[in-house]
This record gives C-alpha cells, structure tokens and sequence, in this order.
C-alpha cells in the first residue's frame, strides 16, 4: 500500500443547476427540469392580467342607462321620433319635419321651411340616430327629416300664434254677445251667451 495520504477539500459540495443551495427534493428537480425544457427559468410565475373582466350585471346597468337615455321613458314599445333634451345644442330647437308623402318628396314645402329657418340636422352630429356607414347627409325616419332652428325664433313664432288664437277666441265672442243695432242687448243673465273653455287632447289616428 502506498503512504500517500488523500488529500480532500473541504466546503459544500456542487449544487445542481448552478443553484447556491442544494437541491432538497426530487418536486424541486422536476420543477427544475421542466423550466429547462420551456425555456423560462422556473421560479418565474406566469403574468396574470392586472385587471379583471368587468362584472356583467354593472356591464349591463351601465348598458340600461345608455339605452333609456336614447329610448326614453317608452312604456309600450319604442318612440321612433324621441329626441332626448340632452341631444339637442343649446340654443336650438330639432323637430321632425316632413320630407316625403309616400316615397315623393314636396319642393315647395321644403322651400316653405327653408324660408321658415329651418334646416336639415346634419347625420354627422348624431351618427347612432342613423345606420352604420351611411350615405345619407340628413337624419330620416319614416318619411321625416329632422331640422333645427333658432330657439329665439321658434319661441317668437309660439307666441305669435298664440296671440292670434286669443284674437280669434276674443273675436267668437264678441260676435256671440253682439246684437243687431236698434235691439236689445244681452247683458241680462237670462239672455247672456254663456261660453266655457277647457282644454283636451286631440285624438291621433293610428295607422
């Protein structure tokens, strides 16, 4: 036998896959090697998106808002001409005016409002009152167009008929109360015209 003493060197032995401490399972193996394979180190955890899908039923009251906003308040079914008082600019009044009778279009009418001052609301304002993508300049429905005005104007035209409807209404009676010359008068309460005024909705035919 030979006197050579083995000579051993001290300190840790070689940890597997370069790691500073050594390996304490055959999990922590597993986990190792499967990392080499994908090609990420192991202790990488997958990114997580940081924020989560919206909950469906805020999703849907938020939907519900938008909707009664351009709907109104429908009970039976959807009013085609609504028009919310949010759309409308200030200072501006939008009503729907007639733009076609049975598919043909009136010039003369369209002249009469031009000269009235109103004027076509242009699509590009309102693009969810029309179809995607369309060609059309105006907003359409149904045979009507919707124009706009000066408000100024319009409640100036309101109140000129309303002072006429009054002259007409004054003028009735004074024709009711009225006698032919050389007669009577009918001022007394047996012969005095009594005339009553009420107001009522005006019926719509359906279609």
């Amino acid at each position: 036998m030979s006197d050579t003493p083995i000579v051993t060197k001290r300190g840790r032995k070689p940890s597997l896959f370069g790691k500073k401490n050594p390996v304490e399972s055959i999990d922590e193996i597993d986990s190792e090697l499967e990392g080499i394979q994908s090609g990420a180190p192991a202790d990488v955890q997958p990114i997580r998106p940081s924020l989560r899908e919206e909950d469906p039923r805020t999703r849907a009251a938020k939907r519900a808002a938008e909707l009664r906003g351009h709907l109104g308040d429908v009970v039976d079914g959807t009013d085609d001409f609504y028009i919310s008082e949010d759309t409308i600019p200030d200072g501006w009044q939008y009503e729907w005016k007639r733009h076609t009778t049975y598919g043909a279009e009136d010039p003369a009418y369209q002249v009469a409002l031009a000269r009235s001052g109103w004027t076509p609301v242009p699509a590009s304002r309102h693009p969810e009152m029309m179809p995607h993508n369309t060609a059309s300049e105006t907003i359409l429905r149904k045979g009507m167009v919707l124009m706009e005005c000066p408000k100024e104007i319009t409640d100036e035209r309101k109140r000129y008929e309303q002072r006429k409807a009054r002259e007409q209404v004054r003028h009735k009676e004074a024709q009711l109360a009225g006698t032919p010359e050389g007669t009577m008068t009918r001022d007394h309460a047996r012969v005095r015209p009594s005339i009553k005024k009420g107001y009522e909705p005006i019926p719509v035919p359906e279609e």
